[in-house]
């Protein structure tokens, strides 16, 4: 079993919402579905508990575990609010609508707008297998179209993965969960914790002053992809800088999906952060390049996919 939700009960008003129940939560945040008590309307509240620097006291107020993460409770909370008060600036039909945030408990909450549909994690444990060519054509080109306007923003999501994508009912993509959004240039020493995501965070999360850019969620967004074909998350980056043993794209689907899709994830997926695509409008040019699959002897190998990523960009 899963550790226990540290969650606000059902029924509990909060600046005009009623909370009806818990959605989920991870390392930094906690949902809730609620009700809009204005107009009865139903909406998902975020609310920031980072759970390794605060807890929940009995009255429902959330505090720093002890001085030694008080700090960081303090600048973290700032800057999720800070976070909050820009993504409701952010309008696009492929991010989630963050149209209010408030403070209360000692903490900040995100007002989101609900939306019928299906977590793409979901959809996929459901399915047990890969996902066809066409539906990744029809869902990623739009969702690169709301991550660009986040990085033209200078925002990072930093938590890209199958978990955070929704997919609406009529089939439009949503990118949810801003919790780990992060701004860039900015150093590292000023986040207050990371989000990893093993098997979509690169190598670049897992490292305290990691150099993070839009190339830091290229990778993610190749890892959803892989993992849409595969039906499951692709090996971590962590094992991979000790031993690589992922196959290729190219060389483990060849001939099942385009060879311009494959070649796509394996550039984005590159280890090297500067190996990989620098920008949404790279990516989505290798997504349609004219290529044509290399012949399968000298497609294997690392090698092959770095002078291809090179050759992309």
């Amino acid at each position: 079993m899963g550790k226990k939700l540290d969650s606000l009960k059902p029924g509990t008003c909060l600046d005009g919402y009623k909370l009806e129940k818990p959605l989920g939560g991870g390392g930094f945040s906690v949902v809730y579905l609620a009700r809009n008590l204005r107009d009865d309307k139903r909406v998902v509240i975020k609310e920031y508990i980072p759970n390794k620097l605060a807890c929940r006291d009995r009255g429902g107020h959330v505090q720093a575990r002890d001085e030694s993460t008080e700090a960081r409770f303090v600048r973290g909370r700032k800057l999720f609010f800070q976070e909050a008060s820009t993504l409701a600036t952010l309008k696009h039909p492929n991010i989630v609508n963050v149209f209010s945030f408030f403070q209360a408990n000692g903490t900040v909450y995100m007002v989101m707008k609900y939306e019928a549909g299906e977590n793409l994690q979901h959809y996929l444990q459901s399915r047990g297998k890969g996902l066809s060519e066409r539906f990744l054509r029809i869902v990623f080109p739009p969702l690169l179209n709301g991550l660009e306007m986040i990085h033209n923003s200078d925002l990072l999501h930093l938590d890209i993965k199958p978990g955070n994508i929704h997919i609406c009912r009529g089939g439009q993509p949503l990118l949810l969960d801003f919790g780990a959004v992060h701004g860039f240039p900015q150093s590292r020493q000023e986040q207050p914790g990371q989000v990893i995501s093993p098997g979509f965070s690169p190598t670049e999360q897992y490292e305290s002053r990691g150099y993070v850019g839009p190339w830091t969620d290229l990778y993610a967004l190749g890892a959803t992809m892989r993992a849409c074909i595969e039906g499951h998350a692709p090996l971590d980056a962590k094992q991979r800088c000790e031993r690589d043993t992922l196959k290729p794209a190219q060389v483990a689907f060849r001939g099942r999906y385009a060879d311009n899709l494959l070649r796509a994830i394996d550039w984005a997926m590159e280890m090297d952060p500067t190996l990989r695509p620098q920008s949404i409008a790279a990516f989505r040019a290798a997504l349609t390049a004219d290529t044509t699959p290399e012949p399968a002897r000298s497609a294997i190998g690392r090698l092959a996919s770095v002078l291809l990523g090179k050759s992309s960009s």
